[in-house]
């Protein structure tokens, strides 16, 4: 092999190095929200001979869905950008070969194909046809995407609805595609039912972490991430939404009590994820519907029970009464304290003492206007 074939096999694998021609680099699609801006980022390359006519006083271009410039010609770096179809600047140095461009105030009819001119001194004019950039301006933001993390694991196949054990660590992460805006968008949460809550957010990113600590306080909780953009006319939002399902054991309502009448009473609600199941022991041992006993359940949601047990006075004299709920988590229980026909005859001999004190009370006042009368 000869150098003269060395020569051009060396210039066929290194173009840009002895054989540099006319390149730009692009990216392929930008999506930019309308009323907002748009960020080109843009480098150019140039044959080599024209690197001297490459000077401060060169100028970029835009043309729009072709490159005629009667017809397609929308930015000049060398007019006023107010008299343009764009409004905006090339921010990078295009004696350093970079375009980069930046356009403001977009509107849905800005959408469309564009193409970079670069014009130097003497010979040096070349519009870049074979490779352009796409702009599709759309009139609201991207959805942001919430993740959820638990004890510090992401958690795969993630579904709208969350169901995590009561005590796990979670934390649930919002991420946003950023659009170019001025300010820059922002990340907030909110819940429903209203929660205080707590988060951390890196703009640079643009993620919100919301962490916590699951109880049963957030079962069946929205979580809500919203990402703003604050625009010259109006704000525009959008959101992503999440349910979170905490399971954990039973717990049994204080308000659980007894009653009595002529028959005693009790009333046990508990409630739990899964819903428990609740069960009456009486001296120790399960309690079923018999003659002396009647029990009743009642749903009332889907994760709360409440039952009721009806006992006649034999059962209550010597017998202690327990309420006890479980589900695949765990257990509760409550002790009831059995109104005793002991203290109902004592109330009742307390009530007849007292009707009695205020029937003399009576008598004794008619008697003494009877006398004062006379």
């Amino acid at each position: 092999m000869d150098t003269a074939e060395k020569i051009i096999i060396f210039c066929f694998l290194l173009p840009a190095v002895c054989c540099r021609d006319f390149s730009i680099s692009l990216q392929e699609k930008i999506k930019a929200l309308s009323g907002s801006c748009v960020i080109i980022k843009c480098r150019f390359e140039i044959q080599e001979h024209y690197d001297k006519d490459l000077t401060e006083r060169a100028t970029g271009q835009w043309f729009r869905d072709g490159s005629d410039v009667n017809n397609n010609l929308v930015f000049n770096s060398s007019t006023l950008s107010q008299k343009s179809f764009m409004k905006g600047n090339i921010t990078g140095k295009l004696k350093d070969k970079d375009c980069t461009t930046v356009f403001h105030y977009l509107g849905t009819n800005h959408s469309g194909q564009y193409y970079f001119r670069i014009e130097g001194e003497a010979g040096l004019k070349y519009t870049y046809t074979k490779t352009s950039v796409s702009i599709h301006v759309i009139d609201s933001p991207p959805k942001p995407t919430v993740q959820l993390y638990v004890d510090q694991k992401e958690v795969q196949d993630q579904e709208e609805v969350l169901e995590v054990l009561e005590g796990s660590s979670v934390s649930l992460r919002c991420s946003a595609e950023t659009l170019c805006s001025s300010p820059p968008p922002t990340l907030t949460w909110s819940s429903t039912p209203r929660i205080p809550l707590r988060e951390s957010s890196r703009r640079e990113e643009l993620i919100s972490d919301l962490n916590f600590s699951a109880t049963h306080r957030q079962h069946r909780v929205t979580f809500t991430c919203t990402i703003t953009y604050q625009l010259q006319d109006q704000n525009k939002t959008a959101q992503d939404s999440i349910t979170v399902h905490v399971q954990y054991a039973p717990k049994i309502s204080p308000s659980s009590s007894c009653t009595r009448t002529d028959v005693t009473v009790c009333f046990c609600e508990a409630d739990g994820n899964p819903s428990p199941e609740l069960e009456w022991h009486l001296s120790g041992r399960p309690v079923t519907n018999s003659s002396n006993t009647f029990i009743s359940e009642e749903r009332l949601s889907s994760t709360g029970l409440r039952s009721s047990i009806t006992l006649h006075q034999s059962l209550t004299h010597t017998s202690t009464l327990q309420c006890v709920s479980r589900n695949i988590h765990g257990n509760a229980s409550q002790l009831f304290q059995l109104p005793s026909s002991v203290a109902c005859l004592n109330q009742l001999s307390v009530l007849i003492g007292a009707v009695v004190v205020v029937a003399l009370v009576v008598i004794m006042m008619c008697v003494i206007i009877y006398t004062c009368v006379r």
